[in-house]
């Protein structure tokens, strides 16, 4: 069985304002290597799925929500069947409580 990894609106939308925001305030080269480090972690997902920590934050949720880090950001994703939904790319210097999948 072949995993699908698919990216939410809001996850594409968090990783379109990262690279905007590190264009803008250093250089589109480091913007572009912070984007390519994400997606090369969410890459390792493919191989083992549950790799990543349960979010206990969103304990509440249907979704048995996991995450992985890179640099600052934290990727939250859940699994079900093949597919491997990235539901949000959350900047870890934030407070938690901020935390917002849907």
């Amino acid at each position: 069985m072949e995993i699908e990894i698919k990216w939410s609106g809001q996850s594409e939308r968090q990783l379109k304002d990262i690279f905007d925001y590190y264009s803008f305030e250093v250089s589109p080269r480091i913007a572009r290597k912070i984007i390519n480090k994400i997606i090369e972690k969410v890459s390792l997902l493919e191989n083992n799925p549950l790799v990543g920590q349960k979010e206990e934050l969103l304990i509440d949720y249907k979704e048995d929500f996991r995450y992985l880090i890179e640099s600052n950001y934290k990727i939250i994703y859940w699994f079900s069947g093949h597919i491997i939904t990235i539901a949000s790319v959350f900047d870890c210097r934030q407070n938690p409580l901020k935390m917002n999948i849907l």
